[in-house]
């Protein structure tokens, strides 16, 4: 086995005595110095059930990895539930968690000179978080997903953590009993594992699989299934040889693999978070990538598989039907993927899906063939016009039609547009406009899960538009934009919205727009003055202070 970089430094004389000393502290012989040091990024905390059954997984990595010739090195990294902090002060730490991520993860790696490592995570941003440390310190690595949570059961229906979301709107609308509201409530969550649809979560680990840095088939999987267990090892296994061979995150993301991870993200039906992850993990990785990009593949990649929130089924649902290798083989026979992008395992991605069968099974209806698409194009649709000069998402799956002209109904803060729901002060054929909750505004950026998920319960998903420059849950459908740059708080066109003003969401023109004139926008940008900054001190400050806009990621290193 190559030594690694520290193991050299160690070996070289008396000079490195203290060096040697620290790890003999820790049970390491003299041999071991010549096997190289792998570190195990442990997502694991009792704080959310995305992340609190990934400890047995991390054990299994140290045990893979000691086994494989290898030093395991465990360190930890934190966690945000998004869920627990939806429409909370908690909402603006969300983000702000893939950055301290990705910080730890870098950090750890190069400060103990770490020759590879496995990152482990569960909850949304651990994903994006572990992928930009990784591709910072670039050293050989791979990403190991917790595994999706099963579906709970209330009255023979499955439920999931959106369930209970829009329950709270069918409740308030007078249209559901205290009973069903509490069964949903109680029983939603049975056990350990990330929320079970195509929501952030799942989109983000299962564009892993084709971005060629996670194994194959291993993000649908269920957290407490013993398959997940042996997949991890694999990966543990998998990544001592990327260290042997010195494979490393740089040549295997790519533009040709951010395409493939996007492309899977289209034809899945995934989460608008993604637009603003990819961005930055191409940025940490120095990949030219713009928002535009997205629109592109857009264009070329139908939506193959129905799952929620806009569709019938769940991860757990998709894995049994052929999982993530299955509609890769779909795109890959129709040309919509790159099959000469490396992967993890030192094969090709065309190699690695070389045994899965060309069409999805017959008896299943989560994944269709392309003659079949649920959509001919993709449903993340980039918007632009007079409201987001910069561009902003749409997430289009699930409506009849999605277009609307319709009178603002103009909110600062999320609670206050909650309320209006809850009290039934919205009606249909309003577009209600939630402003200073983008990157700098709130700051951190928090998702609307609570509001959209109210319109819902209400019966107003798609009567009633919603435009923020905040961000949406992975749970969230319906009429709505998300990631609208400029965001107000610089003084981007949401803050020039009066009460009452038309606005314009289509997306088969791919427009956002201010019905007023160029004059009248003006006299009001005239006017505008700029919010004091709501945090002095501590981490949402230096979020305010640092973060660029969301068309270029929401990064804090944009120089």
């Amino acid at each position: 086995m190559t030594a690694n970089r520290r193991s050299r430094n160690i070996t070289e004389g008396v000079a490195r005595a203290p060096n040697r000393s620290m790890y003999y502290a820790m049970g390491y012989r003299k041999t071991d110095f010549a096997n190289p040091m792998i570190g195990i990024a442990n997502g694991h905390s009792t704080i959310t059930p995305c992340n609190s059954g990934l400890q047995r997984l991390a054990d299994a990595a140290v045990e893979a990895v000691q086994s494989a010739g290898g030093n395991a090195q465990m360190f930890g990294t934190p966690t945000i539930s998004d869920g627990m902090s939806m429409g909370t002060e908690g909402m603006k730490y969300s983000l702000i968690s893939r950055e301290v991520i990705a910080d730890c993860v870098e950090t750890c790696v190069q400060g103990q000179w770490m020759d590879g490592v496995l990152v482990l995570g569960g909850c949304d941003k651990n994903m994006p978080g572990g992928m930009m440390g990784i591709l910072r310190a670039n050293v050989p690595a791979i990403y190991v997903y917790g595994g999706t949570i099963k579906p709970g059961r209330w009255k023979g229906k499955d439920l999931n953590i959106v369930s209970v979301f829009e329950a709270v709107g069918e409740f308030s609308a007078g249209r559901m009993s205290q009973e069903d509201f509490d069964g949903i409530e109680q029983n939603a969550i049975p056990g350990t594992g990330s929320c079970g649809g195509m929501y952030t979560a799942n989109t983000m680990s299962s564009s892993f699989e084709a971005l060629g840095m996670s194994l194959l088939g291993s993000s649908t999987m269920a957290n407490p299934d013993d398959d997940k267990l042996e997949s991890t090892a694999q990966s543990a296994r998998v990544l001592i040889e990327a260290v042997k061979n010195n494979l490393r995150p740089s040549d295997i993301v790519t533009r040709k693999s951010i395409e493939n991870a996007v492309a899977l993200i289209m034809a899945t039906g995934g989460s608008t978070n993604a637009v603003l992850h990819y961005l930055a993990i191409a940025h940490a990785g120095g990949i030219e990538w713009t928002i535009d990009d997205f629109e592109r593949v857009r264009k070329r990649v139908p939506v193959i598989c129905d799952l929620k929130p806009s569709g019938k089924y769940l991860a757990v649902d998709l894995h049994r039907a052929g999982g993530i290798p299955q509609v890769l083989k779909i795109l890959l026979k129709a040309g919509l993927l790159h099959g000469d992008c490396m992967t993890i395992t030192g094969k090709t991605m065309a190699e690695e899906l070389q045994n899965v069968p060309d069409a999805p099974r017959a008896d299943q209806d989560v994944i269709f063939p392309l003659d079949r698409a649920l959509y001919d194009e993709g449903h993340l649709a980039i918007l632009k016009g007079n409201l987001s000069p910069e561009g902003c998402v749409a997430k289009i799956t699930g409506l009849k039609n999605p277009v609307i002209t319709g009178p603002a109904r103009v909110f600062d803060d999320e609670q206050s547009a909650l309320q209006a729901i809850l009290e039934g002060r919205i009606k249909a054929g309003d577009v209600m406009v939630l402003r200073y909750l983008g990157p700098k505004g709130a700051p951190g950026m928090p998702e609307m899960l609570a509001p959209t998920s109210a319109l819902i319960g209400a019966g107003l998903g798609e009567s009633v538009g919603l435009i923020t420059d905040g961000r949406f849950s992975g749970g969230t459908w319906g009429m709505v934009v998300g990631h609208v740059a400029p965001e107000a708080a610089v003084g981007g066109p949401l803050a020039l919205i009066h009460e009452g003003d038309s606005i314009t969401i289509d997306a088969h023109q791919l427009k956002l727009q201010l019905n007023i004139d160029d004059a009248e926008l003006e006299r009001r940008r005239a006017g505008w003055q700029a919010p004091a900054p709501r945090y002095k001190r501590g981490v949402l400050s230096k979020f305010y202070r640092l973060s660029s806009s969301a068309s270029k990621g929401a990064v804090l290193d944009d120089i």
